[in-house]
This record gives structure tokens, sequence and C-alpha cells, in this order.
């Protein structure tokens, strides 16, 4: 029986834009409402703090001013120690022996500004990745080069292979894992994306990415709502709204520091 992902759907600042999970309280007294404000500001920030996290994907981490700026700097800004790849073009199990990528890499350590490689870029195996970083957790952010927008029916059993070689790269290396869905972007541009595929594509994503944790962009916003360059990347602030999006998901179901029980 396959084993189903869990699921983060819903995006938790719309509940408390403070501390995520957690829905607002009113308190009568200023002091104590300001305190308890502060407090959630400290646990928010806190959520991910001592935690090592490493970011793989494709397109949208593989340009400094893309999604590898702002859902880095969001993950930094709750404590974690984080490093993130991405690399253009890159399929799910190019991540799995090294790949080269079609249009260029990024990579991005700690506070550092992102480093981009124009040429010559590939993907660098995940098991080789996790040796070398030592993880907490794997977040993949991977979607639209699996959607296949330009084919007129999705091809299930090409993207079942697709993730789930990822998938179990990353689980035989016992770290856990957080997976990332495509958002809405806009119809009509060059890769001939379109809500209907983004649907099917998210609700195949949520059945076949366990054991990693399903993340569903699509519950961020509304369809065309993040404006984009070319119907797939996003304009900065549908970026930064993405990335902070994300990071609040995972802080609100941290992963345990490796060697915890």
């Amino acid at each position: 029986m396959t084993q189903r992902a869990r699921v983060i759907r819903d995006n938790p600042s719309r509940n408390n834009p403070v501390h995520p999970g957690l829905s607002a309280r009113p308190l009568s007294h200023s002091g104590l409402r300001a305190a308890g404000r502060k407090k959630w500001i400290d646990m928010a920030t806190a959520a991910l703090m001592g935690l090592t996290l490493l970011v793989i994907g494709d397109s949208h981490l593989a340009t400094p001013k893309y999604l590898i700026g702002p859902l880095h700097d969001q993950l930094l800004e709750r404590g974690a120690q984080v490093v993130t790849i991405g690399v253009c073009g890159a399929h799910a199990a190019d991540w799995v022996k090294e790949t080269t990528g079609d249009c260029g890499r990024a990579e991005r350590r700690g506070s550092a500004p992102a480093q981009r490689q124009e040429t010559d870029a590939k993907t660098t195996p995940v098991a080789q990745l996790i040796d070398r970083e030592r993880p907490d957790a794997v977040i993949v952010v991977m979607g639209d080069t699996i959607g296949s927008y330009h084919n007129p029916e999705f091809p299930k059993s090409w993207a079942y292979s697709q993730v789930t070689t990822l998938t179990r790269a990353i689980a035989s290396a016992g770290v856990p894992c957080y997976w990332v869905g495509p958002g809405w972007g806009t119809e009509g541009g060059r890769f001939g994306k379109t809500y209907e595929r983004v649907r099917v594509l998210n609700a195949f994503l949520a059945e076949n990415v366990a054991p990693c944790t399903y993340i569903d962009s699509t519950r961020f916003s509304q369809p065309g709502e993040w404006k984009t360059l070319d119907g797939q990347h996003y304009l900065a602030a549908g970026y930064r709204a993405w990335g902070q999006a994300i990071a609040e998901a995972i802080a609100a179901q941290p992963p345990k520091k490796r060697g915890t029980p």
C-alpha cells in the first residue's frame, strides 16, 4: 500500500501572523497583550533554532532574485543553518546522480549571498549532500519541472518514477523531508502552465511524496494573485510571500534535531 504524505495545506499566518499554528487570543490588558505578542514573536523566531536545513530544487532556487533569497532568509531568521542549491531545469531524479542542468545553478550558504553559476551547472547527488551537510531535514522545492505543461496529458508514470526515485534516496539516508509543491503561477506564459494542470499536479504530489511532508503551495494564494515574469517565475513580491509561507509551514511542524529521540 502506498504511504500517503503528511500534507500541510493551510498558511499558518492566516490564523495568526505572529505565531504560526496558534489562533489569536484577545487580551483585555495592553501590557499583557504586548507581553504575549513578544512571547509569540520569540517562539516563532526560534522555531528552527539549531537545526540544519538543506534546500534543493529547480529554477525557482537557481537565480539569486528568486526563491533562494526570501525562503533562505526566512529560515535563517527562525534560527536554522541553511544550505540552498538550485539547478535550473532539474527534474526530481536528477538529484540522485550528477546531472547537468539546462540554464545555470545557484548556491547559498548561511548569511552569504547566493552564488550564480552560468556554465557547467550540475546537480550534486542528494546522498552526497546529506553526507556532507549533515542536515536535520531536506526541503525539496519541485513541481513545475514535473508538470509537463506543454503535454496534453499529465505523464503520471514518468512523474511517479521521478518523485519516488528522489524520496527513496532521501529516506534511505534516514533524514526527514518536506516537499514544496508548485504555486499557481499565471496562465498564458511561455511554459504553458495552466491552473487545471497545477491542480492535477498538486493532487498527484500530495499522494506520492511520502515519506516527505507535502507543503501545498496553492493554499498560500489565489490563482493569478502572485504576478509572474513568464507564467511560472514570480516577481519579487510573489517570491517574498511564497518564501514566508513555506518557512511558516515548516516552523509550524519542525523536524527534530538529529539524534533526538
